[in-house]
Order: C-alpha cells, then structure tokens, then sequence
C-alpha cells in the first residue's frame, strides 16, 4: 500500500471517529434528559407506561454503543467485561422495578465511554497531522539526465533527484552535488540551520533553505527516518496504559464471579437455605444491582472531571482521567530545549567590537548586509543593531559560509569564523569562552582584520527557572534531552537549574532515552513542542505539549499547556497528587459500602429500597467528594 492510500484511508478514520465520537456523547446526554422527564413524569403521577417508556427509551438510547461493544468483544474474545455487567445490572435493576437506578447506571457508563472514545480520536490526529509534511512528489533525474517529477513511492535506492531552493527534501539520501542551509526542525527540532555539503546525509522533510541539491536517494519513501517517527509514535498509542492493562486482566473475572454468585443464590437458594424460589431471585437482583461497579465508576470519573475543568481553568489541558492521575505519579519530567526551556528564537547575547572601530560602524555594517539574507541569525542580528541607511554592493551569498558585500567601497565579510576571521586571533580567549557557553558566533571583517564578532544564543523562557525550582522541590527530577550540542546543552541546564541533561539527540534516541529514563525513575513526563518530540511524548508516561507548539506534538500529547506557562507544571501535580487521594478515598469507601451491602442482603437484613439508597447514596457521596476538585485553590 503506497503513502498516498494510507494518508487518504488515516484521513477517511479521522473523519469518521470524529462522527462517533460526537454520536456517542449525544446519545449519552439524550439518555440523560430522558431520565430527567421519566423522573418527572413518575414523581407527577403520570401513567406507568409513560414514565417506563421513557426510561426504555433512554436505556436503548444511552445503551446502545456500550452495550453493542460488551457483545462485540465478548464474541471476538470469547470472555465476559464489565460492559456486559453494567447492561445486566441495569437490566436486572429494572426487572424488579427500579427503572430509574438502572437507567442512571447506562447513563454514567454511557457518558464515561463517550469521553474516552473522544479522547482516544483526538490522540489519533497526530498521525494525520505529522502526514501532511511527508511530500508526495519528487524531481528526479532520469538516465538521460533530463527532470521529471514523480510519486515518491516511485524512488528508488541509488536514483538521483533534484531538490531546489525553499522545498522539502522528499526521502533521506546524500549529497552529491551542492551544498545549502537545510531546516531540520521536523527532525532535530532546532530552530538553527545546519550546513550540509557533497557527501552529507540529509533527512526526509526536512527543508532546502537556500542551495540547489542533487541528492542520491539512500532510504526509500517508507524506510525514512520521518516515517519512523510516523511509526513510533503509532505504536506507542497503541501501548496500552497501566490501569487498561489491569482491567483488561480482571474484569472478566469479576464478571463471572458476580454473574456465578448471583446465579448460585438463585439455584441454591431454595436447596440450601429456606429461602423459596422467589426470594432466591429477590435476593439475586438485589446482589446484581449492589455488586454492579456504578460506584466505582462514579468513584473516578467525576473527581477526574473535575480535576480537569479546574485544570483547564488555570491553562493545563488533560486529554482524560488517566492523564491526570498519571501526573500525580511522576517521578521526573524530561524537557526539551528549543521553544519549551527556551523561546525558540536566537537573540544577539553580546558583541566584539575591535578597539580601532566605533560600535556604531560595526552595527551599521552588519545590519546593511543581513538585512537582506534569509539565514535565520539574520533577523535576531538586524534587530540587534538597527536600521541604518546606506548603499551596498557586490552582495554575494556564500552557502555554509557567509555573506560578501561592498559597503562604501570597501569589502566585506559577515559568517562563520572560517569566512570572516580566518586568523583566529580576534578576542581569542574572549570567544572561546563565549563558544564553552553554548553561543553561536558571527564574525565580520574588512578587507584588512575582523572588525567584531556577535554571540547569539537561544535564551530561556522568563518563567523556566522558577519552574524547575517548583519542580525540583516536589522531589521530581529535571532532566533536558535536546539535539543540541554539548556546549550549548550544559549551558542552559546549569542556567536553568536542571537536574540532569542529555544533548546531541535524535527522534529515535530521545524514546530510547526516555524508555531508560523510566526504567531509572519508574514513572517521567516528557514535556516538548516540536514534530521531533512527538514519538518522545507518546512514550513518556505522560507526554506533555507547550499550546503553541506543532499539531503533532499537541494531538500526541496527554497534556497541553495552553498559555505556554511552565510554572503550571508544578501546579498541576500538585492537583493530580490531590486527585489520586481523594480516588483512593472513594473506592476504598464504594469497596466498602459494596461489601456491607453484599453481606446484610445474603443475612436477609437488606430489601431493595434500601438496596437502592445505599447504592445510589454511595455513589452521591463519592461524586460529591469528588467535586471537591472543582474549587482547588491554584498557587
């Protein structure tokens, strides 16, 4: 199957789940206004069949999904699950003439698989998101040497293609011919432009600022290392978490021991007991209806919605319940560097200036010639050192190296060192130091010396030091994994404060690392914002994304922070930690009330309204204690 039938296919899944997803929510709240009127029309005295009919209807209604995916994965699967559970409990509930208790139960159980179909088809975009940056065309150079474009799908291993100024290269493959600045922030994440020459290996999706390429096609269109970020982060959703994977362990037995015990009272009620047929099965249904998990589901649901609106309040957005009570669990959180630590964007942190030259010649200098270059240096260079007037020539774009232009009849050079101050003795040690830092250095010169040098380096985000304090004081460890080399990586991790960091990166070495990292803490976070993080994230236990980052790391993510304020972190997990107690508080206590109920109905000390009470008061209370979350106060 070629990319473009599997881009169209994933496109036509997302567009359907979007419709389920918003089906299944409607008819869970229809299910709801249903029971809204039954209720009232029953409490009014209206007639029976009105108020039964309505709570039938929302039982079909709020039912269905749940009810069509118990007796679906009960047939493929050849096991019982709790969705079967929950339709007999309510079933059962409404034989015996408590329409209302069970019809309330579909609806819980109705709204809470709403939302995680939803959640699930949103985190399933990301792959959409990161397909739109694969190009579907290609120029290669056919054996006569001539242009024809073609599908990728059609490249082969050893063919030639021919990538111009301001495209993306189509597949991973070598140089053979040219040399410019390529983008690789779909890969690398960085926003700083590397120079790649005959011989270098270039990424798929990545973009050809300014040079014009013949490239020998080294991985096909599938194999490439953009495709593999495709894949990981795919599989990784498909990982399930571990609270799915301890339901998926349990939940059929707990059926079959509800269901066994429910038939046993049944059968061997009137055998062993003096118990008639009929309060065998009186005292069965009230078993179905008090061991049904209606509690337990209101035990975590509600507490975890609130959690999430008072979340959303304060600009951090969990994609579930599960997300958010992971976050309580952290142990470490690992960063990355550019556009999350950091604004995303170089700025100049200081000037050389050469003692025979005024500063305001140099900046004149540099800011005629960069004025008008497209490197993204240029921009943080001319804001730098102002707009000034005058005429320039012979402007000359050297790629990998620099610029060339003449300035009131002199020549000059603006770049690398190399180019612009070939010498190496202009501020020696002064340049050294600011290089150890992790600065990035543009030097200029004359036709006779280098006349100044500017250091530039990403800076971090006003708010991230105080952030990683908040952090680090929670007992969570701070951990930075960037692309980035060593130099510029230490520099901002001992700025920032950070526990540890891990430079010079890849996609694929970032999941290893983060794998490693949860081996070593037991349970991390990754925070990130580009495309590059996105396998990264999915494989965290909890993957976090700045608001303003790509698609891919925002649909990836399970949590977003939607004003970019890192000092939401340290919050949060303080509102995640509150959640997981006050879960453990209302499943300890549904547990419990279950029990009481379960014993007083096999002694005969329980009739069926107060069957009901406890187990509709129970589940009340562990809501109401749940809605407590809603009124967390926020540092």
């Amino acid at each position: 199957m070629n990319t473009s039938t599997v881009t169209h296919e994933k496109s036509h899944v997302f567009k359907r789940a979007s419709w389920i997803e918003h089906i299944e929510l409607i008819m869970a709240l229809i299910s709801g206004v249903l029971i809204v009127l039954a209720y009232i029309a029953e409490r009014q005295g209206g007639a029976p069949a009105l108020y039964v009919t309505l709570y039938l209807t929302a039982f079909l209604i709020g039912g269905y999904a749940k009810a069509k995916e118990g007796l679906t994965d009960t047939w493929e699967t050849r096991s019982l699950n709790v969705e079967l559970l929950m339709i007999i409990a309510a079933i059962g509930a409404a034989s015996i003439g408590y329409w209302m208790e069970g019809a309330i139960l579909i609806f819980i159980f109705a709204l809470s698989g709403a939302l995680e179909t939803y959640t699930m088809n949103k985190n399933e975009r990301a792959l959409e998101s990161l397909m739109e940056l694969q190009p579907e065309q290609a120029t290669r150079l056919n054996n006569s040497g001539a242009l024809e474009i073609v599908h990728i799908d059609e490249l082969r291993v050893g063919d030639h293609i021919y990538v111009r100024p301001g495209e993306r290269i189509p597949v991973d493959g070598r140089i053979l011919k040219g040399s410019a600045s390529i983008e690789e922030a779909a890969i690398t994440g960085e926003s700083i432009p590397v120079d790649r020459n005959v011989g270098d290996d270039v990424y798929g999706s990545s973009v050809n600022l300014n040079g014009v390429l013949t490239l020998e096609v080294t991985k096909l269109a599938t194999e490439t290392l953009f495709q593999k970020i495709i894949q990981m982060v795919q599989q990784a959703q498909e990982e399930k978490s571990p609270s799915a994977q301890f339901i998926d362990r349990y939940e059929g037995r707990y059926v079959q021991v509800v269901l066994a015990s429910v038939t046993a009272i049944i059968l061997l009620g009137p055998v062993l007991t003096p118990w008639s047929l009929e309060t065998s099965i009186y005292r069965g249904m009230i078993l179905l209806v008090v061991a049904s998990p209606c509690a337990l589901v209101a035990a975590i649901t509600p507490a975890a919605l609130a959690a999430i609106a008072s979340s959303a309040k304060h600009g951090i957005l969990f994609k579930g319940g599960v997300h958010i009570e992971n976050m309580g669990r952290l142990k470490a959180v690992a960063f990355d560097k550019t556009g999350t630590l950091t604004i995303g964007k170089p700025e100049v942190q200081a000037a050389l200036i050469h003692p025979e030259m005024t500063k305001e010649h140099v900046y004149r200098i540099v800011s005629l010639i960069e004025e008008h270059s497209m490197h993204p240096l240029a921009e943080a260079l001319v804001q730098y050192t102002g707009n000034h007037s005058g005429t320039m020539e012979h402007f000359k774009d050297v790629t990998g190296s620099g610029i060339e232009a003449t300035i009131d009849g002199v020549a000059y050079r603006v770049g690398k060192q190399k180019f612009a101050d070939p010498s190496g003795d202009f501020f020696r040690d002064e340049v050294e130091r600011l290089k150890a830092a992790g600065h990035t250095l543009v030097f200029v010169s004359d036709e006779e010396k280098t006349i100044g040098a500017f250091a530039l380096r990403d800076t971090l985000r006003p708010e991230a030091k105080q952030a990683i304090e908040r952090l680090n004081h929670l007992g969570i460890a701070t951990i930075m994994i960037t692309g980035d080399n060593e130099a510029t990586a230490r520099a901002i991790a001992t700025e920032a404060g950070l526990t540890r960091y891990i430079a010079e990166c890849l996609p694929e070495e970032k999941v290893e690392q983060i794998k490693q990292l949860k081996q070593e803490y037991g349970s991390i976070g990754m925070i990130g914002d580009g495309i590059n993080d996105a396998p990264a994230l999915a494989t965290a236990d909890v993957g976090i994304a700045m608001g303003e980052g790509t698609d891919a790391a925002l649909e990836t993510a399970d949590v977003v922070l939607m004003k970019n304020d890192l000092n939401r972190l340290s919050s949060a997990i303080k509102q995640s930690r509150k959640l997981n107690r006050v879960v453990l508080q209302n499943v300890v206590f549904a547990l419990g009330v279950i029990l009481v109920l379960i014993a007083t109905n096999i002694f005969e000390l329980l009739v069926m309204p107060f069957a009901v009470v406890g187990h509709e008061g129970s589940t009340i209370l562990v809501i109401l204690n749940g809605l407590r979350l809603l009124s967390t106060s926020w540092d």
